[in-house]
């Protein structure tokens, strides 16, 4: 896929995906929607791929939908729509980047440069870290125009700030500073504009330096999907299975290897080919 919206651009083992509508501070459209979750597709199968950064290019993150085209910018049957799908339809562009970046198993940053309203909030939610930028504003506006939160928000918020939290933001759907933002959980650190992407990449190098991908790809389903359960016992069957299996690998050989022989280690497992055949265990149970 050819993208207009969206930058992809690797280097080393880091992808950096750039929403690139400035002159719009990046607002969404149905196009950005598919681009984005193609370009999670892409990273999820190359191997080469250990994390993704999600930024935005110019002063902001994503302003929200592009309702440039006026009222009926959110009505499925208008011309210029950015209805995520027609009534009666499955979700398209939404369902698929929500499913694209939670499914993904590479982990995935976002690095907030600045304004973030409504879906512009909510496509950060299926992503495992968040950092944010002192210019950054976050906002889940969507009582403000008439609409609930999307693309899974009322799932996803909740479980990353609390409930109670969750009700104030959406209710008032008032924009919050990143200082809020980060007291509540929601973004994980906040630093200088112009430091915000060194950092995520600071991280993102952490990650894939040190860590196997297939231990990552599994350990990030495991914490998404078994957060809201109430007890243990649905988990406990899940991680005994997949402790026994890479317990016997040639990741956990090099792993032990690496830390006595105190060197970095060169996990020889990948997403493409080794995942164990536990997975994917939602499917099938």
């Amino acid at each position: 896929m050819a993208y207009e919206t969206i930058l992809y651009e690797i280097e080393g083992p880091v992808l950096t995906v750039t929403l690139n509508r400035p002159e719009k501070l990046n607002a969404y459209t149905a196009v950005m929607g598919a681009e984005l979750a193609d370009a999670f597709h892409r990273a999820d199968a190359d191997d080469d791929v250990r994390v993704v950064i999600v930024t935005g290019a110019g002063r902001g993150f994503c302003a929200g939908a592009d309702i440039s085209g006026g009222a009926g910018a959110f009505d499925a049957q208008a011309e210029g729509s950015v209805a995520f799908a027609a009534p009666g339809q499955a979700r398209q562009a939404g369902g698929g980047f929500v499913e694209a970046i939670f499914n993904c198993r590479k982990p995935s940053i976002a690095a907030i440069n600045g304004a973030a309203a409504g879906v512009g909030a909510t496509l950060t939610l299926p992503m495992d870290i968040r950092l944010a930028a002192e210019t950054a504003k976050i906002g889940f506006v969507f009582a403000r125009r008439g609409l609930v939160p999307e693309a899974g928000s009322a799932w996803f918020l909740p479980r990353l700030v609390g409930l109670p939290q969750a009700l104030r933001w959406c209710l008032t759907g008032a924009m919050v500073g990143p200082d809020e933002a980060h007291a509540a959980g929601l973004v994980a650190e906040v630093t200088p504009l112009d430091e915000l992407m060194a950092r995520a990449r600071a991280l993102a190098l952490e990650i894939a330096e040190n860590t196997a991908p297939v231990s990552i790809a599994l350990a990030r389903q495991m914490l998404w999907r078994f957060s809201g359960e109430p007890d243990p016992w649905g988990l406990l069957k899940v991680d005994g299975p997949l402790s026994l299996q890479l317990g016997a690998g040639a990741d956990v050989r090099e792993g032990v290897g690496a830390f006595l022989e105190k060197r970095p280690p060169r996990f020889p497992g990948k997403v493409s080919t080794d995942m164990p055949p536990g997975y994917p265990w939602w499917e099938k149970a």
